[in-house]
């Protein structure tokens, strides 16, 4: 039996998150029908971590199991075949027999995307977090750098997740800002070696706050010492949120 390396975009708006959920439309439900479209096999699949409804992939990293002796492009062509158009495999490769996606993971990267300002951009609604109000890109840049480097995040974890060890290591936090025809967006890019469950919606809604004028740098260094959730911003939507990719070396 070979491993499946397949790397995965999607565009999470008409799903219900990754995992299977009887009843409902799930990226993981779509993927394994594909599959056994494809290979006469029905295999569970393993993706890197379960994305929430609404949020959306560039490069989601995913194990299947066959026994299928297609090969890789010829079943990267068969699968898109049978996928609807918002979900595409990007690439199909076969790993080693003990390939697992969540515990190989070295880091992940994820972009969120924020529009402020004017009219919402027709073209980008699903893809990013539109506010009405100005923002101030600098104070959240400013503010960032306390997110930086390995602590415990347990205030940006949502509430009711498994309190398992809340200490992560965040190797990157930038904040970028362009005007584009009049139209203002911020983009935050973060990765890490592990992501709480909404740490990266959180954490943007926190340094939200602050770019509002609404909090301070204090304030956010008040809300890493607490390790309470009910200290941090509000969580962003999900749509801003992007999985960019897994890193594995």
């Amino acid at each position: 039996m070979r491993v499946l390396r397949l790397t995965v975009s999607y565009d999470g708006t008409g799903f219900f998150g990754w995992q299977f959920q009887p009843g409902k439309r799930t990226i993981q439900e779509t993927l394994e029908t594909a599959v056994e479209s494809v290979t006469g096999e029905q295999q569970r699949s393993l993706a890197s971590g379960r994305t929430d409804a609404g949020v959306h992939a560039l490069g989601q990293v995913v194990a299947v199991r066959t026994d299928t002796e297609l090969d890789a492009t010829t079943l990267c062509r068969a699968l898109n075949a049978r996928l609807p158009e918002d979900i595409r495999i990007r690439d199909v490769g076969f790993a080693d027999p003990d390939f697992h996606p969540i515990r190989d993971a070295k880091s992940k990267r994820y972009r969120y995307s924020l529009q402020f300002g004017g009219q919402h951009d027709v073209f980008r609604r699903r893809f990013c977090w539109h506010l009405h109000r100005p923002l101030d890109p600098d104070a959240m840049r400013d503010a960032a750098r306390l997110l930086v480097g390995e602590q415990d995040y347990a205030s940006f974890q949502a509430s009711g997740a498994p309190r398992k060890s809340t200490v992560r290591n965040i190797h990157h936090l930038e904040i970028a800002d362009e005007s584009v025809d009049g139209q203002y967006f911020v983009t935050f890019e973060i990765e890490a070696n592990g992501f709480l469950y909404n740490m990266v919606r959180i954490i943007v809604g926190s340094l939200v706050q602050i770019g509002l004028g609404k909090q301070d740098e204090a304030w956010l260094r008040r809300v890493v010492d607490g390790r309470d959730r009910k200290l941090a911003g509000p969580t962003a939507p999900p749509e801003g949120l992007c999985l960019l990719f897994v890193r594995y070396k």
